[in-house]
C-alpha cells in the first residue's frame, strides 16, 4: 500500500510518498524562504498562495519519482496542525479534493507527531518506550513515548519555545531570516566564556522549559555592546548556543531519569543545530544509552514525516472524511492511540 502525504503547515511545501513495505519512496519540497526572507519572518498570506502554486507541481514530481500514477495510491494523508490557519487549509482542501476525486480515503496527521516519528524514517530505527525532545520553531516539549500514538507530556515551554528563541537572537544579530543556520555558523567562530549566559530553569525540579530570560538576557548584551557589536557578535552567538545546549541537556537527564529510560530520540527543526546533537550525543554515551536523530533535511518540515504517520494512522483505521478542517493549535495529547 502506498500513501501520498501533503505538509503546508508554514513556509515549505512538501509531497511525499511511502509504502508499507519499503518505507519512503518518493519526496519533493519546496521552501519559501528567499520569498519570506526580505521581510525579516513569514508572512501568513503569501505562504498560503505559494502553497496553492506549489502543491499540484509537486505531487507531480513525486509520482513521477516513484513511477506511479494516482490510481496506485491508497490514501492522502495531509497536516492537519498544529500551523498557519491559511497555510494548513491550503494543504487540507488539495488533500480532501484529490482523496474525493480518487474515492480513496483522507487521513489528518498532527504535525508534531510527524516531526516526532521522523527518526524511524532512517534505517536504524529507535526502539519503544523512549523519550523525545521536540525542538522546533514554536514548540519545545520533552515527552515519554510508550508506542505511536501513546504520548505523555513530561514539560514543555512555559513562554518562548527554542527555535523562537534562535530566531529572536539571529535578528539581534542582524542575521537574515531564517536565523538558525546564520546563527550556528556564527557561533562557530565565537570565543568560549565571553558571554555567560542564564541557564533557565535548569534548578527546578520538572522538565519544563523557558527561553525568554535568555532571549531578554541576549538583547540586553546587545544593546550593552552596540557600539562594538560587530567585534562580539560571535562571542554572544556562541554564549547563547552554549546556554541552550545546557539547559536542553540538563532537562532531557532529567526526564531520562525519571523514565528510567536510556533512548533519546530528538526532532523538531532545532535538532540539526551541530552544538545541540554533540551535547545530546555526549550525554547518552555518558549514560551507556543512545539518542538518535532524523538526516537534517527531515528536521525540518517535510511530507516525508507526513506519510509515514498517515500510513499507521491509516493502518488503525483513523481516518479523516472529506471535510476540510484543521487545527492551528492541536495538544498532542488530544491523538488517539494506535
Amino acid at each position: 500500500m502506498r500513501i501520498l502525504g501533503i505538509e503546508s503547515s508554514c513556509d515549505e511545501t512538501g509531497v511525499a510518498i511511502y509504502d508499507d513495505k519499503e518505507g519512503l519512496i518518493a519526496h519533493a519540497l519546496h521552501t519559501q524562504i528567499p520569498m519570506h526572507a526580505q521581510y525579516g519572518g513569514v508572512v501568513p498570506e503569501l505562504a498560503s498562495r505559494d502553497h496553492i502554486k506549489r502543491v499540484v507541481p509537486l505531487v507531480n514530481i513525486a509520482l513521477e519519482k516513484a513511477n506511479m500514477q494516482l490510481k496506485d495510491l491508497c490514501a492522502i494523508a495531509y497536516t492537519a496542525g498544529p500551523g498557519l490557519i491559511g497555510a494548513l487549509l491550503s494543504g487540507a482542501m488539495e488533500a480532501s479534493a484529490l482523496a474525493y476525486g480518487l474515492s480513496i480515503p483522507c487521513v489528518p496527521v498532527h504535525h508534531m507527531e510527524g516531526h516526532l516519528l521522523a527518526p524511524m524514517l532512517e534505517d536504524e530505527k529507535p526502539e519503544f518506550p523512549f523519550v523525545a525532545l521536540l525542538i522546533s520553531g514554536g514548540h519545545t516539549l520533552l515527552i515519554k513515548v510508550s508506542k505511536p500514538g501513546c504520548y505523555e507530556i513530561l514539560g514543555q515551554s512555559v513562554d518562548d519555545a527554542a527555535g523562537e528563541a534562535f530566531d529572536k537572537t539571529a535578528k539581534l544579530l542582524g542575521i537574515p531570516y531564517p536565523g538558525g543556520p546564520g546563527l550556528e555558523k556564527l557561533a562557530a567562530n565565537g570565543r568560549e566564556g565571553v558571554f555567560n549566559f542564564p541557564r533557565p530553569m535548569i534548578k527546578n525540579p520538572n522538565c519544563d522549559f523557558s527561553f525568554a530570560g535568555l532571549k531578554t538576557a541576549v538583547l540586553n548584551a546587545t544593546l550593552a555592546h552596540k557600539d562594538d557589536l560587530e567585534e562580539v557578535k560571535a562571542d554572544i552567538a556562541k554564549g547563547f548556543t552554549q546556554a541552550m545546549a545546557d539547559t536542553l541537556e540538563n532537562k532531557c537527564k532529567r526526564a531520562l531519569k525519571q523514565t528510567r529510560l536510556k533512548t533519546l530520540v530528538v526532532a523538531g527543526g532545532v535538532s540539526a543545530n551541530n552544538d545541540i546533537r554533540s551535547r545530546l550525543i555526549e550525554l547518552m554515551n555518558s549514560i551507556h544509552g543512545k539518542a538518535f536523530f532524523a538526516r537534517r533535511e527531515f528536521c525540518t518540515d517535510n511530507a516525508a514525516m507526513i506519510a509515514q504517520v498517515g500510513m499507521l494512522r491509516f493502518k488503525a483505521g483513523q481516518i479523516g472524511d472529506y471535510t476540510v478542517k484543521v487545527h492551528p493549535r492541536w495538544a498532542l495529547s488530544e491523538l488517539k492511540a494506535l
